[in-house]
Protein backbone atom coordinates (compact mmCIF):
# COMPACT_ATOMS: atom_id res chain seq x y z
CA UNK A 1 0.00 0.00 0.00
CA UNK A 2 1.67 3.03 -1.09
CA UNK A 3 0.94 6.17 1.23
CA UNK A 4 1.24 9.66 0.20
CA UNK A 5 2.44 12.05 3.61
CA UNK A 6 0.62 15.14 1.98
CA UNK A 7 -2.49 13.09 1.70
CA UNK A 8 -2.08 12.07 5.48
CA UNK A 9 -1.58 16.01 6.08
CA UNK A 10 -5.47 16.39 4.85
CA UNK A 11 -6.54 14.18 8.21
CA UNK A 12 -4.29 15.50 10.73
CA UNK A 13 -1.28 17.47 11.27
CA UNK A 14 1.72 15.70 10.91
CA UNK A 15 4.28 19.12 9.88
CA UNK A 16 6.21 18.01 13.39
CA UNK A 17 6.57 14.66 12.50
CA UNK A 18 10.16 13.45 10.49
CA UNK A 19 9.50 11.02 8.01
CA UNK A 20 12.01 8.76 11.09
CA UNK A 21 8.90 9.61 13.34
CA UNK A 22 6.61 8.48 11.44
CA UNK A 23 8.06 5.76 10.54
CA UNK A 24 8.49 4.27 14.28
CA UNK A 25 4.80 5.27 15.19
CA UNK A 26 3.68 3.09 12.13
CA UNK A 27 6.07 -0.02 12.95
CA UNK A 28 4.93 0.60 16.69
CA UNK A 29 1.80 0.03 15.59
CA UNK A 30 2.31 -3.28 13.44
CA UNK A 31 2.15 -1.76 10.34
CA UNK A 32 5.22 -2.39 8.54
CA UNK A 33 7.12 0.59 6.39
CA UNK A 34 8.89 -1.69 3.65
CA UNK A 35 10.36 1.86 1.87
CA UNK A 36 10.09 5.76 1.97
CA UNK A 37 10.27 7.35 -1.36
CA UNK A 38 11.31 11.12 -1.61
CA UNK A 39 8.89 12.58 -4.39
CA UNK A 40 9.22 15.83 -6.66
CA UNK A 41 12.89 16.91 -5.59
CA UNK A 42 15.54 17.91 -7.39
CA UNK A 43 13.40 19.22 -10.46
CA UNK A 44 15.08 22.67 -9.88
CA UNK A 45 17.02 22.62 -13.16
CA UNK A 46 14.11 20.58 -14.91
CA UNK A 47 11.65 23.50 -16.42
CA UNK A 48 8.87 23.95 -19.16
CA UNK A 49 9.66 23.64 -22.49
CA UNK A 50 7.66 23.61 -25.95
CA UNK A 51 8.78 21.31 -28.40
CA UNK A 52 9.07 24.17 -31.65
CA UNK A 53 10.27 21.51 -34.28
CA UNK A 54 11.00 18.03 -34.52
CA UNK A 55 12.82 16.04 -37.34
CA UNK A 56 14.29 12.38 -37.41
CA UNK A 57 17.68 11.72 -36.59
CA UNK A 58 19.86 11.54 -39.62
CA UNK A 59 21.60 7.81 -38.31
CA UNK A 60 19.15 6.71 -36.13
CA UNK A 61 15.53 5.53 -36.60
CA UNK A 62 14.63 5.63 -33.45
CA UNK A 63 15.25 8.80 -32.27
CA UNK A 64 14.42 12.54 -32.99
CA UNK A 65 16.35 15.65 -32.98
CA UNK A 66 14.21 18.44 -31.78
CA UNK A 67 14.52 22.31 -31.47
CA UNK A 68 12.63 23.42 -28.09
CA UNK A 69 12.30 27.34 -26.67
CA UNK A 70 12.14 27.31 -22.84
CA UNK A 71 12.20 31.55 -22.33
CA UNK A 72 15.99 31.34 -22.93
CA UNK A 73 16.95 33.99 -26.55
CA UNK A 74 17.19 31.40 -29.20
CA UNK A 75 15.85 27.52 -29.23
CA UNK A 76 17.71 24.39 -28.17
CA UNK A 77 18.85 21.44 -30.14
CA UNK A 78 18.04 17.96 -28.25
CA UNK A 79 18.07 14.50 -29.21
CA UNK A 80 14.97 12.44 -28.21
CA UNK A 81 13.97 8.65 -28.26
CA UNK A 82 10.00 9.53 -27.33
CA UNK A 83 7.34 9.29 -29.91
CA UNK A 84 4.39 10.19 -27.93
CA UNK A 85 4.87 13.89 -28.11
CA UNK A 86 3.27 16.89 -30.82
CA UNK A 87 4.58 20.07 -32.45
CA UNK A 88 3.61 22.58 -29.76
CA UNK A 89 3.58 20.33 -26.61
CA UNK A 90 4.58 21.41 -23.22
CA UNK A 91 7.10 19.16 -21.76
CA UNK A 92 9.70 18.84 -19.04
CA UNK A 93 13.35 19.64 -19.98
CA UNK A 94 16.61 19.05 -18.11
CA UNK A 95 19.37 21.38 -18.69
CA UNK A 96 23.31 20.47 -18.39
CA UNK A 97 23.72 20.40 -14.53
CA UNK A 98 20.59 18.85 -13.67
CA UNK A 99 20.84 15.80 -11.21
CA UNK A 100 17.66 13.70 -11.91
CA UNK A 101 15.94 11.67 -9.15
CA UNK A 102 17.13 8.37 -10.26
CA UNK A 103 20.69 9.49 -9.89
CA UNK A 104 21.53 10.25 -13.42
CA UNK A 105 23.60 13.52 -14.48
CA UNK A 106 22.55 15.91 -17.46
CA UNK A 107 24.98 17.42 -19.44
CA UNK A 108 25.40 18.51 -23.56
CA UNK A 109 26.75 15.87 -25.46
CA UNK A 110 26.34 13.89 -28.51
CA UNK A 111 24.11 11.16 -29.28
CA UNK A 112 24.76 9.28 -32.53
CA UNK A 113 26.55 12.17 -33.84
CA UNK A 114 24.14 14.85 -33.40
CA UNK A 115 24.11 17.99 -30.45
CA UNK A 116 22.08 17.61 -27.87
CA UNK A 117 22.19 20.33 -24.69
CA UNK A 118 19.72 18.07 -22.39
CA UNK A 119 16.95 15.72 -22.13
CA UNK A 120 13.46 15.27 -22.50
CA UNK A 121 11.88 13.67 -20.07
CA UNK A 122 9.16 11.03 -18.38
CA UNK A 123 6.92 11.23 -15.27
CA UNK A 124 9.04 8.26 -14.19
CA UNK A 125 12.93 9.76 -14.90
CA UNK A 126 11.25 12.96 -12.55
CA UNK A 127 9.87 10.41 -10.13
CA UNK A 128 6.48 11.78 -10.51
CA UNK A 129 4.72 8.73 -11.93
CA UNK A 130 5.23 5.09 -12.25
CA UNK A 131 4.34 6.26 -16.36
CA UNK A 132 7.14 5.91 -18.57
CA UNK A 133 5.72 5.30 -21.79
CA UNK A 134 6.97 8.89 -23.33
CA UNK A 135 7.44 12.37 -22.50
CA UNK A 136 5.35 13.99 -19.40
CA UNK A 137 3.21 15.89 -21.27
CA UNK A 138 2.14 19.15 -19.63
CA UNK A 139 -0.93 21.07 -19.47
CA UNK A 140 -0.98 23.29 -23.04
CA UNK A 141 -0.94 26.64 -21.11
CA UNK A 142 2.00 26.07 -18.34
CA UNK A 143 4.02 28.89 -19.04
CA UNK A 144 7.83 28.14 -20.65
CA UNK A 145 11.27 28.37 -18.45
CA UNK A 146 9.45 27.80 -15.13
CA UNK A 147 11.00 25.58 -13.21
CA UNK A 148 9.21 22.01 -12.26
CA UNK A 149 9.81 22.29 -8.67
CA UNK A 150 7.35 25.38 -8.58
CA UNK A 151 4.28 22.83 -10.11
CA UNK A 152 4.83 19.61 -8.76
CA UNK A 153 4.22 19.77 -4.92
CA UNK A 154 6.89 17.46 -2.79
CA UNK A 155 6.02 14.72 -1.03
CA UNK A 156 7.15 11.60 0.84
CA UNK A 157 5.44 8.04 0.04
CA UNK A 158 5.24 5.37 2.91
CA UNK A 159 5.55 1.64 1.02
CA UNK A 160 3.09 -0.58 3.84
CA UNK A 161 2.94 -3.50 4.34
CA UNK A 162 -0.47 -4.47 5.55
CA UNK A 163 -1.40 -7.83 7.01
CA UNK A 164 -4.23 -9.80 6.66
CA UNK A 165 -5.42 -8.47 9.98
CA UNK A 166 -5.22 -4.76 9.64
CA UNK A 167 -7.57 -4.30 6.49
CA UNK A 168 -8.46 -1.07 8.15
CA UNK A 169 -4.55 0.34 6.97
CA UNK A 170 -5.46 -0.24 3.54
CA UNK A 171 -6.24 3.32 3.05
CA UNK A 172 -5.91 6.87 3.79
CA UNK A 173 -8.15 7.41 6.22
CA UNK A 174 -7.14 4.26 7.80
CA UNK A 175 -3.59 4.95 7.92
CA UNK A 176 -4.66 8.74 9.27
CA UNK A 177 -7.09 7.07 12.26
CA UNK A 178 -3.89 4.90 13.53
CA UNK A 179 -1.78 8.05 13.11
CA UNK A 180 -4.30 9.72 15.24
CA UNK A 181 -4.18 7.58 17.95
CA UNK A 182 -0.65 7.35 18.05
CA UNK A 183 -0.22 10.88 18.34
CA UNK A 184 -3.07 12.20 20.46
CA UNK A 185 -4.47 13.91 17.62
CA UNK A 186 -7.81 14.94 16.51
CA UNK A 187 -8.77 14.03 13.05
CA UNK A 188 -9.46 16.75 10.49
CA UNK A 189 -12.37 17.12 8.75
CA UNK A 190 -15.11 13.67 8.36
CA UNK A 191 -13.70 10.82 10.55
CA UNK A 192 -15.45 8.93 7.92
CA UNK A 193 -17.86 8.79 4.76
CA UNK A 194 -21.36 6.79 6.00
CA UNK A 195 -23.85 9.23 4.82
CA UNK A 196 -25.23 9.30 1.54
CA UNK A 197 -28.03 11.87 1.72
CA UNK A 198 -29.90 9.79 -0.47
CA UNK A 199 -33.26 7.83 -0.12
CA UNK A 200 -32.09 3.68 -0.94
CA UNK A 201 -34.38 0.70 -1.64
CA UNK A 202 -33.59 -3.18 -2.13
CA UNK A 203 -33.17 -3.75 -5.82
CA UNK A 204 -34.71 -5.99 -7.97
CA UNK A 205 -33.77 -8.60 -9.83
CA UNK A 206 -33.61 -6.72 -13.19
CA UNK A 207 -31.88 -4.17 -11.71
CA UNK A 208 -29.23 -6.00 -9.56
CA UNK A 209 -29.22 -9.82 -9.22
CA UNK A 210 -27.29 -12.27 -6.55
CA UNK A 211 -26.40 -15.79 -8.26
CA UNK A 212 -23.50 -15.92 -5.95
CA UNK A 213 -24.35 -15.00 -2.63
CA UNK A 214 -21.69 -17.29 -0.74
CA UNK A 215 -19.07 -15.18 -2.56
CA UNK A 216 -21.05 -11.68 -2.63
CA UNK A 217 -23.54 -11.26 0.24
CA UNK A 218 -24.41 -7.78 -0.80
CA UNK A 219 -24.02 -5.38 -4.03
CA UNK A 220 -25.07 -1.97 -3.78
CA UNK A 221 -25.49 0.39 -6.81
CA UNK A 222 -26.33 4.12 -7.14
CA UNK A 223 -27.63 5.96 -10.13
CA UNK A 224 -25.66 9.06 -10.92
CA UNK A 225 -27.06 11.25 -13.92
CA UNK A 226 -26.21 14.16 -15.57
CA UNK A 227 -22.47 13.22 -15.71
CA UNK A 228 -19.79 15.04 -18.41
CA UNK A 229 -16.68 12.33 -18.75
CA UNK A 230 -14.12 15.08 -18.60
CA UNK A 231 -10.32 15.62 -17.42
CA UNK A 232 -10.65 15.63 -13.77
CA UNK A 233 -9.19 18.60 -11.40
CA UNK A 234 -5.47 18.60 -10.55
CA UNK A 235 -6.10 17.89 -6.94
CA UNK A 236 -7.41 14.66 -7.69
CA UNK A 237 -4.45 13.74 -10.24
CA UNK A 238 -2.31 14.44 -8.32
CA UNK A 239 -3.26 12.60 -5.36
CA UNK A 240 -3.52 9.19 -7.79
CA UNK A 241 0.12 9.84 -9.20
CA UNK A 242 1.47 10.48 -6.18
CA UNK A 243 0.85 6.82 -5.06
CA UNK A 244 1.63 5.36 -8.98
CA UNK A 245 -1.70 5.29 -10.80
CA UNK A 246 -2.05 7.52 -14.03
CA UNK A 247 -4.90 9.38 -14.20
CA UNK A 248 -7.65 8.43 -17.44
CA UNK A 249 -10.72 10.95 -16.56
CA UNK A 250 -12.98 12.26 -13.86
CA UNK A 251 -15.40 9.16 -13.66
CA UNK A 252 -12.42 6.46 -13.48
CA UNK A 253 -10.10 8.76 -11.71
CA UNK A 254 -12.64 9.09 -8.54
CA UNK A 255 -13.52 5.66 -8.26
CA UNK A 256 -10.03 5.17 -7.56
CA UNK A 257 -9.68 7.95 -5.33
CA UNK A 258 -12.51 6.47 -3.31
CA UNK A 259 -10.86 3.18 -3.04
CA UNK A 260 -7.44 4.86 -1.33
CA UNK A 261 -8.92 7.56 0.59
CA UNK A 262 -11.42 5.06 2.29
CA UNK A 263 -10.48 1.38 1.21
CA UNK A 264 -13.82 1.00 -0.39
CA UNK A 265 -13.57 -0.45 -3.58
CA UNK A 266 -16.38 0.63 -6.50
CA UNK A 267 -16.67 0.49 -10.09
CA UNK A 268 -18.26 3.21 -12.67
CA UNK A 269 -20.30 1.04 -15.24
CA UNK A 270 -22.36 3.68 -18.47
CA UNK A 271 -25.73 2.65 -18.10
CA UNK A 272 -26.74 3.10 -21.95
CA UNK A 273 -24.02 0.41 -22.33
CA UNK A 274 -25.07 -2.06 -19.93
CA UNK A 275 -27.25 -5.16 -21.50
CA UNK A 276 -29.93 -5.80 -19.13
CA UNK A 277 -28.85 -5.35 -14.97
CA UNK A 278 -26.79 -5.88 -13.09
CA UNK A 279 -25.60 -10.15 -12.42
CA UNK A 280 -23.13 -11.32 -9.55
CA UNK A 281 -22.40 -14.89 -10.98
CA UNK A 282 -19.61 -17.32 -11.13
CA UNK A 283 -18.10 -17.06 -14.42
CA UNK A 284 -19.07 -20.21 -16.84
CA UNK A 285 -16.41 -22.63 -18.11
CA UNK A 286 -13.53 -21.56 -20.29
CA UNK A 287 -15.66 -17.73 -20.27
CA UNK A 288 -13.15 -14.90 -21.35
CA UNK A 289 -12.90 -11.55 -20.29
CA UNK A 290 -11.96 -8.14 -22.21
CA UNK A 291 -9.81 -6.38 -19.59
CA UNK A 292 -9.15 -2.45 -19.66
CA UNK A 293 -5.04 -3.33 -20.35
CA UNK A 294 -6.20 -5.09 -24.04
CA UNK A 295 -5.83 -8.16 -22.93
CA UNK A 296 -8.34 -11.39 -23.27
CA UNK A 297 -8.18 -13.61 -19.88
CA UNK A 298 -9.55 -17.24 -19.34
CA UNK A 299 -11.93 -17.30 -16.11
CA UNK A 300 -11.57 -20.67 -14.12
CA UNK A 301 -15.56 -21.45 -13.05
CA UNK A 302 -14.86 -20.57 -9.43
CA UNK A 303 -14.34 -16.92 -10.27
CA UNK A 304 -16.59 -14.60 -9.14
CA UNK A 305 -17.74 -11.48 -11.79
CA UNK A 306 -19.45 -8.96 -12.43
CA UNK A 307 -21.69 -9.28 -15.47
CA UNK A 308 -24.62 -8.01 -17.18
CA UNK A 309 -26.71 -10.07 -19.21
CA UNK A 310 -23.97 -10.33 -21.98
CA UNK A 311 -20.79 -10.54 -20.53
CA UNK A 312 -18.39 -10.03 -17.70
Amino acid sequence: MRVSLNWLNDHLDLAGKSTRDLDDLLTFAGIEVEGIEERGGGLDQVVVARVAASEPHPDADKLSVCRVEFGAAAPIQVVCGAKNYAIGDRVPLALPGAALPNGMAIKAGKLRGVESQGMLCSARELNLSSDHEGLMILPPGTPLGVPLASLFKGDTIFELEITPNRPDGLSHLGVARELAVLTQQQLKGPIAHHDAGVLEKEAVDDAIRLDAPDGCPLYTARHIRGVRVAESPDWLKDGLVAVGLRPINNIVDITNYVLLEMGQPLHAFDLAKLEGGIIVRRASEDETFLALDGGEYRLAADDLVIADHARA
